[in-house]
């Protein structure tokens, strides 16, 4: 699915928000820390074994006072993708999960580029598969073929009981970019919080189709739960109909609601907007551009 062209489209958008936007469409923080970096940061009392090269010989030359240099070492962004696989993002035209992965590879290649630490995760009612924490832009054909093999799998989407696995594992903390429908039985915000309160950044996608939001549906029909398989015989009126949209376009408002509430970055879209014009307008959006 990620063909030559496609490629010419991740470099492009990487070019853009490298050259334009610089690097903030992930909303980067990077982590700074006490180390042998090379932006100054403060002094020390000199004591007994220090590196002689760090002491300051001008402060030492005009007060006579031994103090060691202090840098500030700039540590590479941790970004995690979690990719839901869940049943129902096969829905649409294109499906979602198609639409998803577009947009993980997109944000994916671009943090790749600007020399960042990438993890991609696939999930449902639980983690299905991880692609390793990896650095540089010449692995960005394995990440491909990772999420190119990835596949619709398991039931309905636990993000809650996902995210308690993956947070659990020792590693870094970092963005953490979901890229889901949210159709969370049990809500997503449980997930969302206890990346949270674990000290991930949460970075919110929310994909949807078209259909979903207006679907030309009337009379009597038998519909059947994707991730479930349950079975549900309804007679659906204009006034139901009605009903529907409004719960739906509801839906989407508390979600954007409950990221601004909290101050996570959230973009919501529907699958009908090409991948690439998506991320030039989260671009705009985190760049601060109209």
């Amino acid at each position: 699915m990620f063909d030559s062209d496609f490629l010419k489209k991740l470099e492009y958008l990487s070019l853009v928000s490298r050259r334009i936007f610089r690097g903030q469409l992930l909303a980067q923080k990077r982590t700074r820390q006490m180390g042998g970096g090379v932006e100054f940061a403060d002094h020390r009392d000199y004591t007994f074994g220090d590196d002689l090269r760090y002491l300051d010989w001008n402060v030492f030359a005009r007060l006579g006072s031994r103090l060691i240099k202090r840098f500030e070492e700039e540590e590479d962004l941790h970004v995690y993708f979690f990719l839901d696989c869940s049943p129902s993002m096969a829905t649409g035209k294109p499906g979602k999960f198609d639409y998803a992965r577009e947009i993980v590879a997109a944000l994916a290649y671009i943090a790749l580029a600007d020399l960042d630490r990438v993890s991609v995760v696939t999930f449902a009612d639980k983690i299905y598969d991880i692609f390793p924490l990896t650095r540089g832009k010449q692995h960005i054909l394995s990440l491909l073929r990772f999420l190119e093999k990835c596949e619709i799998a398991g039931r309905e989407t636990d993000l809650a009981t996902v995210v308690g696995d993956f947070v659990h594992r020792k590693q870094r903390t970092g963005l953490a970019v979901v890229v889901s429908d949210f159709y969370d039985p049990r809500g997503y915000q449980p997930g969302i919080d206890a990346l949270h309160y674990r000290k991930y950044e949460p970075n919110i996608v929310q994909v949807y189709d078209l259909s979903e939001a207006a679907p030309k549906l009337l009379g009597d029909l038998r519909l059947v739960d994707v991730e479930t398989d349950n079975v549900r015989d309804v007679t659906i009126s204009e006034s139901i109909l009605k009903r529907y949209k409004k719960k739906f376009t509801e839906f989407l408002e508390s979600l954007q609601k409950y990221c601004l509430g909290n101050g996570f970055t959230c973009t919501i879209s529907p699958t009908s907007i090409p991948f690439d014009a998506l991320i030039l307008r989260m671009m705009r959006e985190a760049g601060g551009v109209k």
